[in-house]
């Protein structure tokens, strides 16, 4: 196995090897998300999943570096990449996580640059005209990773707001658009609203990796619930829905009872009728009926554990 030393003293760096490593990873991101005040947790099932299937844009053993100190992992980074909705800019995304307790030693900064050798490495094989960039996401409480990014030439250029309901008291009743229905989705169904969603957001901002493989983490992923979608068709078309999830390990650690509107979506056809509204709503009740107390909405439609979207988005060209 290939490994690197880089210019910290005692840092090693080393490819994802496994499963085995999985555990160590979510330690280390979830011991960075608590320092820095980020209000969500990784989840082992849900980390195991998303690094069992590789795509074109995201292939574990490549794209993912771990950084070790003797035999404890002290960093985790991650690259992917992903073509502009606007068909302008092919994104190197680089992304990392470091623990605490091993700050301020330059760590973070080897590992950046690590990942943008990695990512150059990547891009000169690729044959396309659009603009190649570096990107990243940060949450607006991460104040070491923002001026690490920003130490390198990385500069805002887009904001993402989570938004939080922190009650499920008091839900309105909103009725739905004429002619629409809400139903269950079923196995047979997944792919079908999965490729609605997809669809519903080509005139979103950034990129997103819609690979089959993609869909395949998603769906080994223990959150992974349809029971808890609400999806609505006219006829036999999916018009919009909203995908919710309840991350059991995540509530544990963080001591809350809250359900995560991922993404909310209608397609083009059917917008401007008031149907994301009552179907937030409906969403809001189920969440209820399990339980939850409170939600929370994202702010682009993923199924990344941890979750891409962020509070501040930075990017260098």
């Amino acid at each position: 196995m290939q490994t690197t030393k880089p210019p910290v003293q005692n840092l090693t760096l080393r490819p994802y090897a496994g499963e085995a490593d999985v555990a160590e990873i979510v330690r280390v991101a979830n011991a960075e998300f608590e320092a820095d005040d980020v209000p969500e947790r990784y989840e082992l099932g849900d980390v195991r999943a998303w690094y069992s299937e590789t795509s074109e844009m995201f292939d574990p053993p490549r794209d993912v570096s771990l950084g070790f100190v003797g035999d404890r992992m002290v960093a985790v980074g991650e690259r992917e990449w992903v073509d502009s909705r606007d068909g302008e800019y092919r994104e190197y995304r680089v992304n990392g996580e470091v623990d605490p307790a091993w700050r301020r030693q330059g760590i973070g900064a080897a590992l950046l640059l690590e990942s943008e050798r990695r990512q150059r490495e990547l891009a000169a094989m690729h044959d396309t005209d659009r603009k190649r960039v570096f990107g990243s996401f940060s949450g607006d409480s991460q104040g070491g990773r923002i001026a690490l990014l920003r130490q390198h030439g990385y500069e805002p250029v887009r904001w993402f707001f989570e938004m939080s309901r922190p009650t499920l008291d008091d839900v309105p009743e909103v009725p739905l658009p004429e002619g629409i229905e809400v139903r269950e989705i079923t196995p047979d169904l997944v792919y079908r609203v999965w490729k609605a969603d997809i669809e519903a957001f080509l005139d979103h901002w950034g990129g997103f990796d819609d690979s089959d493989a993609t869909l395949e983490r998603w769906k080994k992923a223990p959150s992974f619930d349809p029971s808890l979608w609400v999806i609505a068709f006219d006829g036999e078309e999916v018009a919009g829905g909203v995908v919710n999830t309840i991350n059991a390990g995540e509530n544990e650690a963080l001591g809350v009872q809250r359900g995560w509107l991922d993404s909310v979506f209608t397609r083009r056809p059917w917008r401007k009728r008031g149907l994301a509204n009552a179907l937030i709503a409906r969403s809001l009740v189920k969440f209820r009926e399990r339980g939850m107390k409170s939600a929370i909405l994202a702010s682009m439609p993923t199924t990344r554990p941890g979750r891409w979207a962020s509070t501040s988005a930075t990017a260098s060209r």
